[in-house]
């Protein structure tokens, strides 16, 4: 690697030998939850990932290194700073680096950094996607496109409640990116888990979500798998409830002007005010359910590559 981009050991040695490895972004710590809040989920999430046989690595940029494989310390220090913390997605990567900053990776910046250093699994909450009214702003999540065009799978809760959801799949599929339902077949939407809109696919195994990622790697198709495991049971939110929420959040921004990367991490913050926590517990449950099936797919693959 070169001196812009350093894997840990732990992480570079489970990928020499053909181990399961999950990797994790790091905005979700800087600007999707409150200290201390986020560091614990952070810290947790890379237990989970351990306890179930795979090796955590979160990502970030650190002192203008990007870094597959944080650091305890470096988690802390995303957390602590929180919103301070750029937020980088693939196109911040060149300044933030050349610079020498501190950043907190996106989807995007997330899925980049996996394919320099070998990486194929990464796990998160939401992705970003099509923002509503996005057919006149042109607000689509650069995530879309890293889908399209690098080869990673994302295992997620689907897009964020916040998002125009069928638009969103209408554009992975102009990207060529399928969606796969983990034991459904129907989108979820973050908090909820039915959106109305229907997946490409239903596999109802890690073992076949495993199987198609590496046919796929095997026919050369270029980008992504995005995999969207709904938030348990227990832990669904009223979907009348949080898009009344979701709709206070957005006229409140739209009143004070905030727009691009900033609107994400208002709207999250807006609607777990609103909902008096509610959303952000709902948040932490739905990524620790990611992860753990994040574990079991990554641990096929490697079956499948032996």
């Amino acid at each position: 690697m070169s001196k812009y981009v350093k894997v840990s050991n732990e992480v570079q040695h489970a990928l020499d030998n053909n181990l399961p490895v999950v990797a994790l972004e790091s905005t979700i710590i800087s600007h999707g939850m409150p200290y201390p809040q986020n560091v614990e989920t952070a810290l947790k999430v890379e237990r989970i990932v351990k306890q179930a046989g795979c090796v955590p690595a979160t990502v970030a940029v650190i002192g203008g290194v990007l870094t597959v494989g944080c650091s305890t310390q470096d988690i802390e220090l995303l957390g602590k700073r929180g919103t301070s913390v750029a937020k980088v997605s693939r196109r911040d990567l060149p300044v933030i680096v050349a610079e020498g900053k501190d950043g907190a990776t996106t989807v995007a910046g997330t899925m980049y950094a996996c394919s320099l250093a070998g990486v194929s699994v990464f796990a998160t909450g939401g992705i970003g996607g099509a923002h509503r009214n996005s057919e006149t702003t042109m607000d689509i999540s650069a995530d879309l496109d890293e889908l399209q065009q690098t080869d990673v799978m994302v295992v997620c809760a689907g897009a964020k409640s916040i998002l125009d959801i069928g638009l969103t799949l209408e554009c992975l599929e102009t990207r060529g990116v399928p969606v796969i339902g983990y034991k459904t077949d129907e989108m979820p939407a973050f908090y909820t888990q039915r959106s109305g809109y229907k997946v490409d696919y239903r596999l109802d195994s890690a073992k076949q979500i495993a199987k198609s990622f590496y046919a796929k790697q095997q026919l050369k198709l270029h980008g992504g798998m995005l995999v969207v495991n709904p938030i348990p049971d227990e832990y669904a939110m009223d979907k009348t409830y949080i898009d009344e929420n979701i709709n206070k959040a957005l006229a409140e921004a739209d009143e004070l002007g905030i727009t691009g990367k900033q609107i994400t991490p208002f709207l999250l913050d807006k609607i777990q005010k609103l909902t008096q926590g509610k959303s952000l517990d709902a948040n932490i449950q739905l990524v620790y359910n990611n992860v753990r099936l994040a574990c079991e797919i990554a641990k096929e693959l490697c079956q499948l590559k032996r």
